[in-house]
């Protein structure tokens, strides 16, 4: 990798640090209703980015979209402290290609389980040499604002800093820290909890599972054993019970939805339910 893109991808643990170390500034603000109203909402706004930008659309190609849609939820992403789009779409295709060996740079269960294995994957991967991919995707690098969001991810994260500082002072400021750190958690125990805790009603071959929590805090991602089963379905939440397909809370995908309604979205993928009940665990 090319000695300046490695030192900007760098840049990326060390604003994660820094939103963490930001979360003590609320010991001396204390977060008011204001001030927690700003970090919810940050939250949610940013989570939505991730989730049905970085993951489902420009990953997973879960449907189709204007390029402006994704350049604009690929510089919300990026302000969450997620890094690039080619950087966030090389990582996460190496989660699949490698799920739960060694290779794959976020698993709990490799090369060692227990409190070790959950610690990599949730916060030891950010400081191994993993964290660099060794190829990006092509498509993505071919965009030229993706490729320029991708390389200055660090630059959304600290304007939306500056705004929250601007807007209400030290409050806001931590107040947008608490927000980017419990995002940066909440993403990353999708790849963490989501492989440890919770029912597998489709066979993958790997420890994937639908976790209920993981479901309410990344908006409908914790259905994690569906997303390995079917990659590139657009809605996360489904499942099988008693050999028939029920669906699950899918924020995420009822904001695609919308999209799909204002004419931003289009040629959404959902499996059959003849797939989704040949793929079942016991079938």
């Amino acid at each position: 990798m090319p000695r300046l893109r490695r030192f900007l991808y760098s840049l990326g643990p060390v604003l994660t640090i820094a939103a963490h170390l930001g979360c003590l500034l609320l010991f001396w603000t204390g977060l008011s209703l204001g001030a927690a109203l700003w970090a919810l909402g940050l939250y949610m706004v940013r989570m939505l980015a991730t989730t049905a930008i970085y993951h489902r659309l420009i990953t997973h190609s879960s449907y189709k979209a204007p390029r402006p849609v994704a350049w604009i939820g690929a510089f919300v992403g990026a302000s969450a402290g997620q890094m690039g789009p080619s950087w966030w779409k090389a990582h996460h295709q190496t989660h699949h290609r490698h799920v739960d060996t060694c290779s794959d740079p976020h698993t709990p269960l490799a090369p060692s389980a227990g409190w070790r294995g959950l610690w990599r994957s949730q916060v030891g991967w950010l400081l191994s040499s993993s964290f660099f991919p060794t190829t990006l995707p092509a498509d993505v690098e071919a965009d030229p604002v993706l490729r320029l969001i991708d390389r200055l991810h660090f630059v959304p994260v600290l304007l939306l800093a500056g705004l929250s500082w601007q807007l209400g002072g030290l409050p806001w400021l931590a107040a947008f820290c608490l927000s980017t750190t419990v995002l940066y958690h909440g993403v990353a125990s999708v790849n963490s909890l989501a492989h440890l805790q919770g029912d597998q009603p489709f066979a993958t071959g790997d420890a994937s599972r639908n976790n209920l929590f993981v479901a309410v805090i990344t908006l409908g991602e914790g259905w994690h054993n569906l997303h390995h089963a079917f990659q590139a379905s657009v809605r996360q939440g489904i499942t099988l019970r008693q050999g028939r397909v029920r669906l699950l809370p899918d924020p995420t995908y009822r904001f695609i939805r919308l999209l799909e309604r204002c004419g931003w979205a289009w040629d959404l993928r959902i499996p059959s339910n003849h797939a989704l009940l040949a793929r079942g665990a016991e079938s």
